[in-house]
This record gives structure tokens, sequence and C-alpha cells, in this order.
């Protein structure tokens, strides 16, 4: 039996790791000239490759996707990805956060052994081939001279990505063609993004780069406290990567999207207004605030939120400061975004992720329409798709 894996990132890795090792005559191509570049940049920043948490906690962050992906996720979880890891020379460790990273907190190190495994198993790596769309019952594909040649196997394993990474060739165009090929698609958002925001161009002056240290930003119900930094865009950072789906949600419905922001979540209203009960007569404002604990970066959200109209009472001071509206305009754009939500429809594939219009296809990772928040599991659920796509009661 032959299988042909398109795209060399997690994903598709992991799928040709479980054929080859069923018997099958795997290919792998990619249209960049060097596989595992998505590990690659996910180094950059340790390589979180999964988190330690409980596996039913685990499993809630992957929201509404969830009882599609727990299978998956249980066949091979954050254990069976962790034993991999070390198996390959890449022993884990969990992070202070409960996060997991490979002691060396790089990729390369278990990518390079990763792809000598599977080339002394039998795998077969062909780089410079562009993924076209179906053509007399095979694939197309275009390399690097123009050319379009037609490849056959048994069985094929899309793994192309999301649309947020063009630059390693993760750009979401494959969608236009599944759906040319009768496949139902979700339009993809960036996951995991940035939000904009109409700042002021003193308090960018001022403030461009700045957390806002220990706060808790709520939207629709929701509260993640953490330290979104002030860019120039917008707001970036975990508390907002985290409630991308309620913002994402609310900007589909409305245009716009107002977050919560409270510059002092451990003290009560109450407290903070007994904080600012006295002011000295040379105070200025600003120096009011500051005495009760409010960081200048968090001043100036007060001043950008209000027109620079602060109330002119304590009880007035203390409800804004304990909830700061913040005005976002938009998602970062998909290119700037960590991950995208979107993709193959899970009405499309069946439980093994074959694409039921197309009987032998298969999809793993990010193409599917999931999402989750970062500390792991984004790596995680793209190994464990990949790894059910490829097993070997899952078709041909």
């Amino acid at each position: 039996m032959t299988a042909l894996v398109v795209g060399g990132g997690p994903s598709g890795l992991m799928a040709a790791e479980r054929l080859v090792a069923a018997g099958h005559r795997v290919t792998v191509i990619d249209q960049r000239r060097s596989f595992g570049r998505t590990l690659l940049l996910a180094g950059r920043s340790g390589l979180n490759l999964t988190h330690s948490e409980r596996l039913d906690e685990f499993l809630d962050r992957y929201g509404p996707a969830r009882s599609r992906l727990e299978p998956m996720l249980r066949a091979f979880d954050p254990e069976s990805l962790r034993a991999w890891a070390d198996h390959l020379g890449a022993e884990t460790f969990v992070g202070s956060s409960g996060r997991v990273f490979p002691m060396v907190q790089k990729a390369t190190p278990l990518l390079r052994a990763w792809l000598d495994r599977l080339t002394e198993a039998g795998v077969e790596f062909r780089t410079g081939l562009a993924w076209t769309g179906f053509v007399n019952g095979g694939v197309a594909v275009v390399a690097g001279d123009g050319s379009v040649l037609e490849l056959r196997a048994d069985r094929v394993v899309l793994a192309l990505g999301g649309g947020s990474w063009p630059r390693v060739g993760g750009d979401g165009g494959w969608i236009e063609i599944l759906r040319d090929a009768g496949v139902e698609c979700v339009d993809l958002a960036a996951a995991n993004a940035g939000v904009l925001v109409d700042w002021t161009p003193k308090h960018l002056v001022d403030f461009e780069g700045e957390p806002l240290k220990n706060v808790a930003v709520s939207i629709a119900g929701q509260t993640i406290r953490g330290e979104p930094v002030v860019t120039r865009g917008g707001l970036e950072g975990g508390p907002i990567y985290g409630l991308g789906p309620k913002i994402r949600a609310e900007l589909n419905e409305s245009g716009t999207a107002v977050v919560q922001i409270d510059l002092l979540p451990d003290i009560s209203h109450n407290g903070l207004g007994i904080r600012l009960e006295t002011k000295r007569p040379k105070d200025s404002v600003s120096t009011y605030l500051r005495r009760a604990g409010i960081k200048p970066v968090g001043i100036s959200l007060m001043r950008e939120a209000t027109g620079n109209r602060l109330p002119d009472d304590r009880a007035g001071m203390a409800l804004l400061a304990k909830a700061v509206p913040v005005a976002i305009t938009a998602m970062a754009p998909i290119e700037r975004a960590i991950s995208t939500a979107g993709g193959v429809a899970w009405s499309a594939v069946d439980e093994s992720l074959q694409l039921t219009a197309r009987p032998g296809v298969y999809v793993a990772g990010e193409m599917l329409d999931w999402e989750a928040p970062t500390g792991g599991y984004l790596l995680q659920a793209c190994f464990s798709t990949g790894a059910w796509a490829g097993r070997s009661n899952a078709g041909p």
C-alpha cells in the first residue's frame, strides 16, 4: 500500500510515522525546501509541546470541538507525546505554569532525530512540490520549475496547516481548492491573535510595548487574568488570546467589541474607593491615582476610555479603574495570528478524518475547524490528529 502525505509539519510527519509503521510505502511532500518549519518557529519560544493539567481539564480547552477531538487526544494524549519525545532523545520537563517543554527548549534536536528516524524507516521526502488539487484519481502538484506532476497513492493525508504562517507555507490557499472539490469549509479567522484599538498618538508614544501588569480582562461573562501588552495596533498577550473567540463573536455580530479591564483585580471596588478617599491639595490626578496603586499605563488607559475626561468623584474613579472599557475595532490580520479558526468542517469528514467527498483522502492538524489557546494545546492537537489520520485502521 502506498501513502502520500502533503505537508511536512507536525501533523504530516506524525501521520507519516504511523503510516510507515503500519507497512505503507510513504512519501511526504512539501512546497518548501525543508520540513518541520512550523516546529522550528515554535521552538523559538521554547517549543511548548503540550500541557500537564488533568486530561478532562485539558480537553475542555478545545471548546466546541472537544467532542470531535476527544478520541484523538485520548488515543495520543499528553503523556504519550512526552514519551514519544523522550524516545527521540528530547527529554521533556514540566514548567512552573504546567506547560511541557524539551529540556533543551529548542526544536532542532527533536526535529533532526525525528526526520532521521522516518528516513531510516523508509519514508521518502520530496521538497519543492506545491499541492494544487485533485486530478484523474490522484493529486496534482507544481514543481519549482513550474511543471505539473500527477501523484498517485492508495491513501492521501493533507496536513497543510492553517492560514497564519504564510512565511512557512501556511497561507490557507488550500481552502478554495477543497471547496471547488465539494468539501465544506468554514472561512479561516485569526485565533490567538492581537486585537486592533484606535489609540491616541500620545498613548502610543508613552506606552507602546508596555504591559498592563496583573490585570483582569473580561468580555461576555468570561474573565482572564494576565498581562496584555499595548501595541501600535492595539493589544496582544495571553488574556487577549484566550478571550479571542468571544471577541471575534462580538465583532462578527456588531462590528465592534468592548473588553473591560480591571486594573486592580486583587482589590475590591470598596477597597479602591477607600484608597481614593484622600487627595492631597497639590496632587495631580495622575499622582493621586498612582498613590492608589494604579500604574501610569493604566491611568493612560483610563484617559483613553474617557476621552481624557476622568470622573471627578472617587466613586466614579473607582468604578472606571475596576472596569476600563476598551473598544476593539477588529482582530489583528490573520498573518500575524498564532493560529487560525475555521477550515475543513467537521461535517465534511468521518470519524477517521477521511473526507466524505474524497474517499481515501484524510485531513489533519490546523486544516480542521478547531481552535485552542496557547499553552501546548495547539501542538498537541496537531500531533494527535496527525496520528489519528495515519493510524492503520483508518481506511485503505
